[in-house]
C-alpha cells in the first residue's frame, strides 16, 4: 500500500504576501484579553496572524496596516517595538 503523503498548512506572510509553511512564519496572536504578542510556538490561544521571521516584514506590515485590519484591533507604537526586539532576539532560531 502507498503511504499518504501529508498536507502542509500553509499561511501567507503579511508583509511580502509571500505563501509558506506554517512552520516557516512566525504567528502574531491578539489574546481574548487584546493583548498582542508573538507566538513563537503557534499554538496560543486568540485570533492570529503571520509574518516571515524577520524584521523587514514586520515594518511593511505596519506600514501597511494589514497587522492591525488582520488582528482587528489597534496596535501600539510599543507594541511594535517589543516584538521587533523579541524578533531580534530570536532571529537566530
Amino acid at each position: 500500500m502507498e503511504q499518504k503523503k501529508r498536507k502542509i498548512p500553509e499561511r501567507q506572510c503579511l508583509g511580502c504576501n509571500e505563501r509558506r509553511a506554517k512552520s516557516e512564519l512566525l504567528r502574531v496572536v491578539r489574546s481574548p484579553e487584546g493583548e498582542v504578542t508573538l507566538d513563537f510556538t503557534g499554538k496560543k490561544s486568540g485570533r492570529g496572524a503571520y509574518i516571515c521571521r524577520n524584521v523587514a516584514c514586520l515594518e511593511k506590515a505596519r506600514r501597511t496596516r494589514r497587522l492591525s485590519r488582520s488582528l482587528e484591533c489597534e496596535i501600539p507604537d510599543g507594541v511594535f517595538a517589543a516584538m521587533e526586539s523579541e524578533l531580534t532576539a530570536h532571529e537566530g532560531e
